[in-house]
């Protein structure tokens, strides 16, 4: 039992770190593109491996401690403490809720259902992106409002300015995921549950 709980810590420690850095190269790379915050970034793959591998509680854990580390190791845009919360540890911990279709997802892989398996990774994956769509897309319209362009309602630049990134990031997780899965779902796939 011991062993298995310190595996869980090690993985969400490592994954959540590996997330970080895949946020850092896409914030460097995107910074001028969306200066409010938000990039197209893979930085969520390590998220779903984990709600993947340990269920929700590996997700949601991977998601909060990267919303911690952003907010220690990077420069973040921060308005009031609410959107910081929002933006932060809300909107990555969400992503996790991916976690609640392992047991479809890994199941049909030890089957060799493969079509079936990945239906079920992509639409653990949709939810995890568009719960954290929603909160990028509320704080915008709360918190960023001021920065949509004159005549241009709140809502429609709220969503355009965070679904553009948000789409984009869940294509690629998913492409990322589906890839890594069909090349090592061996590896990927706990053995013990």
């Amino acid at each position: 039992m011991m062993k298995h709980k310190t595996l869980f810590m090690t993985e969400v420690a490592i994954f959540s770190a590996l997330a970080l850095l895949l946020d850092l190269v896409s914030g460097f790379v995107f910074a001028r593109i969306w200066p409010q915050g938000g990039s197209i970034s893979i930085a969520m793959v390590p998220i779903f491996l984990m709600g993947y591998r340990w269920g929700i509680k590996g997700g949601m854990a991977t998601g909060l401690l990267l919303g911690l580390l952003q907010l220690v190791t990077t420069p973040v845009q921060i308005m009031t403490p609410l959107q910081g919360f929002i933006d932060y540890f809300l909107a990555f911990t969400v992503v996790g809720i991916s976690g609640l279709f392992m047991n479809g997802f890994v199941n049909n892989y030890k089957e060799e259902n493969r079509l079936k398996a990945k239906l079920f990774g992509i639409g653990g994956m949709f939810v995890g992106s568009f719960l954290r769509f929603i909160c990028h897309f509320t704080s915008g319209i709360v918190f960023f409002g001021k920065y949509a362009p004159e005549g241009q309602p709140v809502v429609l630049y709220s969503l355009i300015y965070n679904g553009t990134y948000m789409l984009i990031s869940f294509i690629l997780s998913a492409v990322v995921i589906m890839v890594l899965y069909s090349a090592a779902s061996n590896v990927l796939i706990k053995k013990a549950y």
